[in-house]
């Protein structure tokens, strides 16, 4: 049941979030990149709606706090902090320690971004760090937890793609082949376990609020991006991101698998 009703038409007011009360009750989310932007919104919005989250983060310091501020929110749900890098195998370990054994939904959110380089001016440190988080990281930890989705005939995964992931235009080379990569991932493992009761989809945000700095050192791959900024749409909160990963994470989506939804405010039909 939805806890705030506006009939209001959609067009004609800015977007508001509704919690959906009970949507994850009794259920445990891992949701990595939970420290801030898209994950920390997720893991809140997760915890509102009566899940046990194991809230993920390699900066252990941006989840202080997170609890004390959940706690008192309502809805039932509950957050685990948990340091960890999800590149290393011991790190993905105390994420499964902290769930209990059990994971029903995964949303893989953490990721990094690249310095906008074209791929004649890329350097390898670039390209290795970008994969090692974006690609890596995501397959190991969705590695980890199927086998206990498998054992149980269900689970739901959100990967985090991007707009990168659907054109050539919004980001360097890096960063770009990492998100083909994640949908490429998401597809193989949809095909895969879908006939067990596991759902895999990814979420490819547009433009959103997070206050990820990206630091750009060469010339002419920003340079080249930079013009085709003109058919962006504006930034939203990351909230609106963390409505449709927990749509997608869901039973209301029950009947969606191997999708790479584009909440960009449809800056991939231009």
């Amino acid at each position: 049941m939805s806890t705030e009703q506006d009939p209001t038409p959609t067009a004609t007011r800015e977007w508001r979030e509704r919690i959906v009360e009970g949507r994850f009750a009794g259920r445990t989310v891992v949701v990595t990149g939970a420290g801030s932007g898209i994950g920390r919104a997720t893991a809140s919005r997760a915890v509102r709606e009566g899940a046990h989250v194991v809230g993920v983060d390699v900066a252990a310091e941006r989840l202080d706090g997170l609890a004390d501020e959940l706690a008192g929110a309502g809805g039932g749900g509950r957050l685990t902090p948990v340091g960890a890098d999800i590149t290393d195998d011991a790190s993905i370990a105390s994420v499964l320690e902290a769930a209990g054994g059990r994971v029903d939904a995964l949303a893989n959110i953490a990721g990094v971004m690249d310095d906008m380089s074209a791929l004649h001016e890329m350097s390898d440190a670039v390209w290795r760090r970008v994969f090692a988080v974006n690609v890596d990281g995501t397959m190991k930890l969705l590695r980890a937890v199927l086998p206990g989705m498998l054992e149980r005939g269900a689970g739901s995964v959100v990967n985090t793609a991007s707009e990168a992931a659907l054109r050539g235009s919004a980001a360097g080379a890096a960063y770009t082949a990492s998100k083909h990569a994640v949908v490429g991932l998401t597809r193989s493992a949809a095909f895969a376990y879908g006939p067990s009761g596991i759902r895999v989809n990814a979420v490819a945000p547009g433009p959103t609020v997070t206050g990820i700095e990206v630091k750009v050192t060469t010339q002419f791959g920003p340079a080249r991006l930079g013009s085709a900024r003109g058919i962006m749409p504006a930034a939203v909160p990351a909230q609106v991101l963390a409505s449709s990963i927990t749509w997608l994470l869901s039973d209301d989506a029950s009947n969606v698998n191997g999708v790479v939804l584009a909440s960009d405010g449809g800056w991939s039909a231009a």
